[in-house]
């Protein structure tokens, strides 16, 4: 196989395996569909929960530990995946992606009961997506901007959320009215991921890896690595970072604990209903990233202040339907929130584009999802204070949190933005 120390600039091969040629104009449509495939795996457990406790004797905290256990995965990847492909070059670092999605879907198809084998398997599900979101995101991004800076992260977003979306979507209506609840969606998957990683293979290479690089990397360059200088800057931290937690914070919120609260009114389609909030939040998620381009402004922090204005007021109704258990509320909620996730991610990847280097965009982008991945453990943490705490307490705290992000993101509306805006 070509590897990135073989490619130069000027080559025009179009061979199969996609590095010995120019960028074609559709080239990021394999990589946004290998993106979709890996987010596919990484979502399709979550509308799932309410199986798992009814096939096992697994308790709210495992189950949802188990549903978090991915972010171990997720978080090296990015960290250590996105910077190595500064080096190596983007494709090294994506082709193991799919196949590693596909690992973690066996894993989950042969253990439905044994946190055990669920543990491995989402961890290597985490794995592959914290490559397809440092390096596919990144990828994406070099592949597209001949068409405009931005259109890059407008089709990374859209492709991880619809992923997501879909994922979850197909997993709860097999496992509610398919046979084999526990193994049918994780089959199609796999087909997804063969498909999908094959095709990737014929994408040309965007960072061109210095010749002896892979012979190059050594343990103390895996610590420098982590050392990328654009998370220092001011405006990433003021703006950013903030925002970030609440990302996936509210979607985990949306889509693993209002339907399990909501589940007793569901009409006896529980694992149905599931899917049904993880596909309207996320449904919600990506119809507002449509208009992404027209919200986010490289000249302030519309984009991020709007996005933490809706997180608050899902999570603030989200109290009231954690209350008074009616499903209509949660729905009211879990849109609401899935618009503030869409919005927020959307104007969190702009923000990093802009600030990064070219020779730390994949960093910077890695340690962006590292921060907003940690609100994934938000529903294990609920569970866990429930026995102190009512959910319509914590979320009441949620959204005065999430007022005091907002206030805090509106006070660097335009501050610190990089020399060239």
């Amino acid at each position: 196989m070509t590897t990135s120390t073989d490619i130069h600039p000027q080559t025009t091969s179009t061979s199969e395996e996609g590095g010995t040629r120019p960028i074609g104009r559709h080239d990021w449509v394999p990589v946004a569909a290998a993106i979709t495939a890996v987010a596919w795996g990484g979502n399709e457990f979550t509308p799932l929960l309410v199986m798992y406790r009814s096939v096992s004797e697994f308790t709210a905290v495992t189950v949802n530990g188990l549903l978090a256990a991915y972010v171990i995965g997720i978080v090296p990847a990015l960290l250590i995946g996105g910077p190595l492909s500064d080096i190596l070059g983007r494709r090294t670092l994506m082709l193991p992606a799919a196949p590693l999605s596909m690992a973690g879907s066996i894993l989950l198809a042969v253990g439905p009961t044994s946190p055990l084998m669920l543990g491995a398997g989402r961890i290597l599900c985490g794995l592959a997506l914290g490559l397809v979101m440092a390096v596919g995101t990144t990828w994406m991004k070099e592949l597209s901007e001949k068409e405009s800076p931005a259109a890059g992260a407008r089709r990374a977003s859209l492709a991880l959320t619809i992923g997501f979306l879909v994922g979850a979507g197909v997993a709860s209506a097999l496992a509610q009215w398919a046979p084999f609840p526990t193994h049918a969606s994780y089959c199609l998957h796999i087909i997804l991921t063969i498909t999908t990683g094959l095709w990737v293979l014929r994408v040309p290479e965007t960072r061109i890896a210095e010749a002896g690089a892979a012979r190059s990397i050594r343990p103390k360059t895996l610590v420098n690595l982590l050392r990328i200088p654009s998370v220092g800057h001011a405006r990433f931290l003021r703006v950013v970072v903030p925002v970030a937690p609440w990302v996936f914070g509210c979607a985990g919120a949306a889509y693993a604990i209002l339907p399990n609260l909501l589940s007793g009114s569901a009409h006896g389609v529980p694992i149905a209903f599931s899917g049904l909030m993880t596909v309207l939040t996320l449904g919600c998620g990506v119809g507002i990233q449509v208009l992404g381009r027209v919200i986010d402004s490289r000249h302030n922090a519309r984009a991020s202040v709007i996005a933490m204005a809706i997180i608050t007021v899902g999570v603030f109704i989200g109290a009231f339907a954690a209350q008074s258990l009616n499903l209509v509320t949660g729905a009211i909620a879990a849109a609401l929130m899935g618009m503030g996730y869409g919005l927020a991610l959307v104007a969190g990847l702009s923000e990093v584009q802009r600030i990064a280097t070219p020779a730390d965009l994949a960093g910077l982008t890695a340690v962006y999802y590292s921060v907003a991945y940690l609100g994934f453990f938000i529903p294990m943490i609920f569970a866990e204070l429930s026995a102190y705490i009512s959910y319509p307490t914590m979320f009441l705290v949620g959204s005065i949190l999430a007022l005091v992000s907002l206030l805090f993101v509106a006070s660097a509306w335009k501050a610190h933005l990089p020399a060239h805006y």
